[in-house]
Order: C-alpha cells, then sequence, then structure tokens
C-alpha cells in the first residue's frame, strides 16, 4: 500500500489524461470490432455469404488478437509503449477503412486478420499502461473505465449509428468512416503517453523477468482458462445476437439495432461497476458474482419473444453486464496483480490472448456451426454452459485486491 506521501506526489493529472486517451481509443477498437456483425445482414446476400462465415470473421479477428495480444504485450514490456501501441492504432483503423472496399469473403478475412493482429496491442499494452499510471486504490476504477469503452462505442453506440446510417448510405461508406477517428487518436498518443520507469523499493532498476516467471502466481494460468468462458460469452453473443434477432426473432434490421444496443450498454456498465467494486469487495467474489448473473440472464433472455422490446432489451442488458464484468475484472487487475514488476503487458497479454484465441476465436467458429446445423436458437445454450464452467474455475482464484490483501 503507498504512504500517505507517495500518494500525494502521484501524478494524478497525467492518471487522468492517459485514461482519457486509452478510453476513447479502446472504444474506437469495439467499434471497427463489433460493426461488423451489426452490418453482416445488410451485405451477406451481396457477398454471398453464410451463418459460417460471420462466425469465421468474428473468429480469425479473435485467434490474430490473441496472438498479437501476448507477442506485441511482451515486445512492448521490452522496447517500450510507444512503439507498439501508436503503429497498432494507425492499421487497426487503416484495416477498418479498407473493409468496406472488399469485393468477396477472401479479402474480408485478410482484412480482419490484420485488423486483429493490430488491435490485440491495445487491449494487453493499454492495460499496462493505465495500470502503470493508476494508483493503486484506483487500479480496478481506472481498468474499468478504459475496458469499458468498447462496449460503449462497440455494442452500444455502434449498432444504432451503424443501422441508422443504412437508412442514407451503404454498407461500405459506414466501414470507411468509422475508421478516421482512429487516425486521430494516435496523433494524440504521440503527445501523452510515456514510458514506464521500473524500479524496486530501494530504487535500484528491476531485472527482467524471464518468461517462465509470468506463471508463478497461480492466477495467471486460471485467469487465462476462466476468462475463455466469459469471452465465449460475450463473442458468441455479439456475433450471433443481430442474425438471431432478425432471422429468428423476426424484428425488423433498425428494431434489431435498438436491442442489440443493450450488449453495449450493459457490457459498458458492468465493465465500469464491477471492476470498480472488485476495489473495495475483492477480484474473486466480483468475479463469481459476475459469472452466476451473466448465465441467469442469458437463460432468460433465451425465454423471451418478440412481442416486447423493452422485455428483450433489459434482459441482454443484464446478461452483458455481467458477462463483461467478469471479463474486465480478469483481464485488467487480476491479470495486472499476478503479474512480475515490468511485466504487466506481458501477462495481461498472456491471459487476453487464451481467452481471444480460444472464446473469441473458437467459441464463434462453433457456435456458427451449431446455428447452421441445428438452428441459431440453439447457440445460447452452448454459452450457458461455458459460463458455468467460468465460475468453477474462478473458485480457485487467489484475492488480490490490494484493500483486501495490503
Amino acid at each position: 500500500m503507498p504512504s500517505d506521501t507517495a500518494a500525494k506526489a502521484w501524478d494524478t493529472s497525467y492518471e487522468w489524461k492517459i485514461i482519457l486517451v486509452l478510453s476513447l481509443t479502446f472504444g474506437l477498437v469495439g467499434l471497427d470490432r463489433f460493426i461488423l456483425p451489426v452490418l453482416f445482414p445488410a451485405f451477406m446476400d451481396e457477398l454471398g455469404l453464410t451463418y459460417q462465415d460471420l462466425g469465421n470473421l468474428v473468429g480469425i479477428l479473435a485467434v490474430f488478437w490473441g496472438i498479437s495480444a501476448f507477442v506485441m504485450g511482451y515486445l512492448s514490456d521490452r522496447v517500450g509503449r510507444r512503439k507498439v501501441l501508436i503503429p497498432a492504432v494507425i492499421i487497426f483503423s487503416l484495416m477498418s477503412a479498407f473493409s468496406g472496399m472488399v469485393g468477396s469473403l477472401v479479402s474480408l478475412l485478410l482484412i480482419r486478420a490484420i485488423m486483429g493482429l493490430a488491435e490485440g496491442p491495445v487491449a494487453s499494452t493499454g492495460v499496462a499502461v493505465a495500470v502503470e499510471a493508476s494508483h493503486p486504490k484506483r487500479r480496478g476504477m481506472n481498468n474499468g473505465i478504459f475496458q469499458c469503452m468498447i462496449s460503449l462505442f462497440g455494442n452500444a453506440i455502434g449498432p444504432i449509428i451503424a443501422t441508422q446510417m443504412l437508412l442514407v448510405t451503404d454498407w461500405r461508406t459506414v466501414f470507411l468512416l468509422v475508421g478516421i477517428p482512429g487516425l486521430l487518436m494516435a496523433a494524440a498518443m504521440f503527445f501523452v503517453v510515456r514510458e514506464p520507469v521500473h524500479q524496486s523499493a530501494g530504487g535500484a532498476p528491476v531485472p527482467r523477468a524471464s518468461f517462465t516467471d509470468l506463471f508463478r502466481h497461480r492466477n495467471v494460468p486460471l485467469a487465462m482458462l476462466t476468462l475463455m468462458c466469459a469471452m465465449g460469452g460475450i463473442f458468441v453473443m455479439g456475433a450471433m445476437m443481430p442474425s438471431y434477432l432478425t432471422d429468428y426473432l423476426g424484428l425488423s434490421i433498425q428494431d434489431m439495432g435498438v436491442v442489440a444496443s443493450a450488449i453495449g450498454f450493459g457490457g459498458c456498465i458492468g465493465q465500469f461497476v464491477m471492476p470498480t467494486l472488485s476495489d473495495f469487495i475483492g477480484r474473486k467474489p466480483t468475479t463469481l458474482m459476475s459469472y452466476i448473473m451473466a448465465a441467469l440472464f442469458t437463460w432468460l433472455f433465451t425465454q423471451a419473444g418478440a412481442d416486447s422490446l423493452s422485455t428483450l432489451f433489459w434482459l441482454l442488458f443484464f446478461a452483458a453486464l455481467f458477462n463483461f464484468s467478469a471479463l474486465a475484472t480478469l483481464a485488467g487487475p487480476v491479470a495486472a496483480e499476478a503479474a512480475p514488476l515490468g511485466m504487466v503487458a506481458s501477462v495481461a497479454g498472456l491471459v487476453i490472448g487464451a481467452g481471444e484465441i480460444f472464446g473469441g476465436g473458437v467459441a464463434p467458429i462453433i457456435a456458427g456451426q451449431i446455428a447452421g446445423a441445428q438452428g441459431i436458437e440453439h447457440v445460447f445454450t452452448f454459452t450457458i454452459a461455458g459460463l458455468v464452467l467460468g465460475f468453477v474455475i474462478a473458485l480457485f482464484l487467489t484475492e488480490t485486491a490490494p484493500r483486501r490483501v495490503g
């Protein structure tokens, strides 16, 4: 726990500036990433695509995101945050714009793979930058602010804006427009982001940890496993929900955009409120509560029909709130507090990478196959089972919140 003198000397001005820049940038990551499933019903016939193709498009980005989150996070611990973070933001913004120029499934898969390589470092290195700038007592809250923007922009504001824009323009133009703001955030990062200085209590530089040292804390492998379950729920929901609402429940594309936005609004609140709560009650109780409530509300959502849009919205809202809160707590403060000094991006990359490769990559592919073979209404049984498994794994986590363990 920092002393009173250290607390007074903390650079809160930089802390709030960097959290603002990181938050807006991660919001754009969410917008660029999650806008594809929302626009999918508008271009699937033009490009001759199927539900399985949708699962593959979501999955390939996640697999490359997961690989890059660790590799580039590990690199940023070695060469610096700026050299990794700024080029990554430029590249994913360009790839988003290029998505509006595709003419086939192959070209779209290639662009989404490159986008995943560029967005992964924003997650892992972004967690490290946020942790390094944050006072320990605000670590959960600041990571919550940073991470919740991916839901607010990608799953809340994005579906509404994208579906309304389709009334006045085509899907290609929408892709082109959403890529522009990221270039502005890359310029802001150039002037704001600082490199960390890692020192021991006596002021001496800290030697670099080895790769095997990353697994020394038991929470690292446990967080990797349980985050697979949280991300499986999130990305299957994000990938399949627009098509479930339009094709199975028969909603119009505009009504679908409103209901699907509940994922973003709920996820945004969950990613902010629950990690902040974990600063006080602990990381483990927050994670366990999140899994149980996410499974419950997802099941309740599957029992609702199309007769009440408000019922669909609020059930989906709370399902997303608790699912995203598990993700934010595990990928942010749990991963950071299990990392050796100076290796936060590496451990965050390991945890996020494992979750992305299975939860964001393999799970939507499996869900796409379930939807194609048995019907899209059956994919949520798969996600509920994953959430229950995530709860069981999280039972073995060790508490690390500074207020709880000193």
